[in-house]
C-alpha cells in the first residue's frame, strides 16, 4: 500500500503527515510519541489502510514538521484542531501513543463531538508522581527538537489535575491498550478505563510501552476488534 507524504501549512508553520488508504475511506489520525514521528506508524497505516484513510502527523518539532521552539500537550492539541480542520475533518477515529496519547485525551475532552472513537496506546494523563529529571542531550543529531523533552517533561511533572476531572467528558468509544511490561503503571490505566464511561481496557502481555512495535498481530487484533464493533 502506497504511503503518500504531504505537508500542509497550519498556523504559519510547515507541518509534515503521512497519508494511506483510500482518499474516500473513513478518517483515522494517528499521533505519535516523544522523539518519534509519524513513520512508526507505518506497520499499523498498512493494516487500517484498507478500511481508512490513516492520516498519521508529524507533531511540532519532530519528522518533517516545524521546529517551532515552544511546546505543550495543549499547543500540540490546537495543531490536531487545526489540522483536523484544514483537511475538512468532521468526524474522525483519533488514535494516539504516550504523547500523542495525551494529546488525544485533551482533544476528546475539548472536542468530543469530533471524534468517532478514540485509541489511546499505553498512557494516562499525568499525574503526580516521582519527578522526571531531564536527561542530558544526546551529542549525536537527533531527528526532532530536543527542546520537546524539557517542555514535556514539566507538564509530566506538574500535571493539570483537570486533564483526569474532565475524563467523564470523553463520550465517544474508547479503547485503551496496555502493555503488560510496560512501565506505564497498570492501575493508572485501569482507573482512566473506569472514569471515561464508554471505554474498554485490554492489556497485552508480551509488550512494553511501545506495544505496536513490540508486539503487532496483538495490537492490531485488538484495534481492528474495537474498530468493528
Amino acid at each position: 500500500m502506497e504511503t503518500r507524504v504531504k505537508q500542509i501549512e497550519l498556523n504559519g508553520h510547515t507541518f509534515q503527515y503521512r497519508e494511506s488508504g483510500e482518499p474516500s475511506a473513513p478518517p483515522l489520525v494517528a499521533l505519535h510519541a516523544l522523539g518519534t514521528s509519524a513513520e512508526s506508524w507505518d506497520q499499523v497505516a498498512f493494516a487500517l489502510g484498507d478500511k481508512f484513510r490513516v492520516l498519521a502527523l508529524d507533531q511540532r518539532g519532530h519528522g518533517g514538521s516545524a521546529r517551532i521552539g515552544t511546546y505543550s500537550f495543549e499547543l500540540m492539541c490546537d495543531d490536531l484542531f487545526h489540522f483536523a480542520n484544514a483537511m475538512n475533518l468532521e468526524r474522525f477515529t483519533l488514535l494516539g501513543h504516550s504523547m500523542g496519547g495525551t494529546v488525544s485525551y485533551l482533544f476528546s475532552e475539548f472536542y468530543p463531538s469530533r471524534i468517532e472513537r478514540l485509541i489511546v496506546e499505553d498512557t494516562p494523563p499525568p499525574f503526580a508522581d516521582k519527578p522526571i529529571q531531564v536527561p542530558a542531550k544526546p551529542s549525536d543529531p537527533l531527528p526532532f527538537d530536543w527542546q520537546v523533552v524539557p517542555s514535556i517533561l514539566r507538564q509530566l511533572n506538574e500535571p493539570n489535575p483537570d486533564w483526569w476531572l474532565r475524563l467523564n467528558d470523553i463520550i465517544m468509544p474508547t479503547l485503551i491498550i496496555g502493555g503488560g511490561s510496560s512501565h506505564i503503571p497498570h492501575n493508572k490505566l485501569r482507573e482512566v478505563s473506569e472514569l471515561i464511561p464508554n471505554c474498554e481496557l485490554v492489556m497485552i502481555q508480551d509488550a512494553g510501552h511501545f506495544v505496536h512495535d513490540d508486539n503487532l498481530p496483538a495490537f492490531l487484533a485488538a484495534a481492528k476488534k474495537f474498530l468493528d464493533s
